[in-house]
């Protein structure tokens, strides 16, 4: 059912991994994800607020996702272990229609990263907030997830750095940012600390199949 129904996302999104600033992955061979992590390995979470949005006649309206990767190594090499957290205000119709965006069973960027998933630690219902406020992002699931990323201090007169790095989230226009101090992902017998670190957000405009 996933790879026939059309649907549409558009929002915002924003990420904070344990590499140092500038992830490698943005400037490896021919943007395939071929470079190794700062740190050897990579842990990613990645949260998703949807503006408007629909799956067929499903209104995903209002609805945060949020993603977290680690990778073992560079990312193209594959056996990443995830874990994927929807929306407790989904219903059981948005829940399905996420799930199949999100793990990309339905098409879109997320349908890239699937065959590199080895370990799929599962699905949870959580209680996700997703804030925006001026430039930076936040998100919170209550003792899982504390996250938030401010751009990366530039002389620019926006204040920000924007770039077109091919990035699947989106491929044209993505900030380069910072992680805040106490930036936590716990879970699954995993804890990682991206205070610090390297952070991307940008607005999200995806549709399927494709």
């Amino acid at each position: 059912m996933a790879d026939q129904v059309q649907w549409h996302l558009s929002g915002d999104y924003f990420e904070n991994c344990n590499c140092s600033v500038v992830c490698p992955c943005l400037v490896s061979t021919a943007a395939q994800l071929t470079a190794r992590p700062t740190e050897g390995e990579c842990n990613v979470p990645i949260v998703f607020h949807i503006e408007s949005g629909s799956y067929g006649d499903i209104r995903l309206d209002g609805l945060n996702v949020a993603v977290a990767i680690h990778t073992p190594g560079p990312m193209a090499d594959g056996n990443w272990s995830v874990a994927a957290y929807i929306d407790e205000r989904a219903d059981d119709k948005q829940t399905e229609a996420l799930g199949a965006i999100f793990t990309g069973a339905a098409g879109g960027p997320m349908a890239a990263f699937a065959p590199m998933i080895g370990n799929e630690l599962g699905v949870k219902k959580a209680r996700i907030t997703y804030t925006v406020r001026g430039k930076t992002r936040s998100a919170e699931i209550p003792g899982i997830l504390h996250m938030s990323v401010d751009p990366l201090p530039t002389m620019h007169p926006d204040g920000e750095i924007w770039a077109a790095t091919g990035h699947p989230v989106n491929p044209d226009r993505l900030a380069f940012a910072v992680g805040a101090s106490g930036n936590v992902f716990s879970d699954h017998g995993m804890r990682w600390d991206n205070s610090g670190r390297n952070g991307h957000y940008a607005s999200i405009n995806w549709s399927g199949p494709n």
